[in-house]
């Protein structure tokens, strides 16, 4: 009797630990992808020296990044200082236990998986203002101020847009979800055309939630020196930047989950259905990136009124609005027999 959970835990461990693997290698490049892509708008090569092509970048930024000798403000307080990164990398890590990137491939797929991921993505605020905070310096406190400030704003964006995937799925669930999207029409009966409005509305605010440009007011050089991590280095830095990517990657996943049809198919026949949904899911998050990446290289960095006024007085009303819209219209599906 004592045995019947031994088995069912190690098979979860092994399954973290495998997905955990596989996010990180994913990162690694997709870090790759950012500089390459970059570079190539601006007309420059990107990293090309460390392996074929460069592709090895990432793991050697990781190596000088261990080996270096970490430094603490002496009037830190070193407990929070050090805590702050691995809280934001465990936190962004964590996210990714409920993410399904196939039918049944996910560690936990619980019924209530898109307010985890929610939370999650919430929870994330308190590592930047330990950061900011424990690094007892004016600059890294204040750009922790802004990055939570920014980060809660967009926030409520985000949950008037899930709500609204949430009223035309019915379920909690994101495989659920993923489902829900599964017509005969292939991808245009996803929900990116259904709620284009709330699509826009979530790829924006999920920049913004992640701090890529043209929202990085965070790590805004010019004014705050690096942001809440300028008294940081070595390996907590790293940690730091990794909960960032992670975190980038995680909304890219839950874009695809919600909008793009998740492991779905372009087209519901062959010879498309003969790919594995693994390889459509890693696709579609990877395209979104892109389009993450190209949003950095051509769109200028915004001033942080702007930034506020943008969250609260377009966005706020906008996705408030279609909440109202969506249920009414489907309400009045259901009403007249259309659903």
């Amino acid at each position: 009797m004592s045995n019947d959970w031994v088995l069912p835990v190690l098979i979860m461990l092994l399954k973290s630990v495998a997905l955990l693997v596989a996010v990180l290698i994913y990162v690694a490049y997709v870090i790759y992808a950012d500089r390459k892509i970059w570079a190539s708008v601006q007309l420059r090569r990107g990293p090309n020296v460390v392996g074929p092509w460069g592709l090895l970048q990432s793991f050697a930024d990781m190596i000088k990044f261990v080996v270096k000798e970490p430094i603490i403000p002496a009037g830190a307080n070193k407990g929070v200082f050090l805590l702050a990164p691995v809280v934001t990398g465990f936190l962004a890590l964590a996210a990714w236990a409920v993410v399904p990137v196939a039918d049944g491939w996910a560690v936990a797929d619980i019924n209530v998986g898109i307010l985890y991921i929610f939370a999650i993505s919430s929870l994330g605020v308190y590592g930047v203002i330990m950061g900011g905070w424990a690094s007892n310096s004016k600059y890294p406190f204040l750009s922790a101020l802004r990055s939570a400030a920014q980060m809660v704003s967009y926030e409520v964006s985000i949950g008037f847009v899930i709500i609204t995937v949430l009223l035309c799925a019915g379920s909690l669930n994101l495989s659920d979800i993923v489902r829900a999207q599964d017509t005969s029409a292939g991808f245009v009966g996803w929900y990116w055309l259904r709620l284009f409005p709330m699509f826009i509305i979530f790829f924006i605010s999920a920049l913004a939630e992640t701090n890529r440009p043209p929202f990085d007011l965070v790590e805004a050089e010019s004014e705050l020196v690096a942001g809440f991590m300028v008294e940081y280095s070595s390996t907590p830095y790293m940690m730091f930047m990794l909960g960032e990517y992670v975190a980038i990657v995680t909304m890219c996943a839950m874009t695809t989950i919600l909008f793009l049809g998740g492991w779905l198919p372009l087209l519901p026949f062959a010879p498309f259905t003969w790919i594995p949904g693994v390889f459509w899911f890693v696709a579609k998050t990877s395209f979104v990136f892109f389009m993450f990446a190209m949003v950095k290289a051509f769109v200028p960095r915004y001033r942080y009124d702007q930034l506020m006024r943008l969250g609260w007085k377009v966005f706020l009303p906008i996705s408030l609005a279609m909440v109202v819209i969506v249920a009414a219209v489907l309400e009045a599906a259901q009403a007249w027999g259309w659903r």
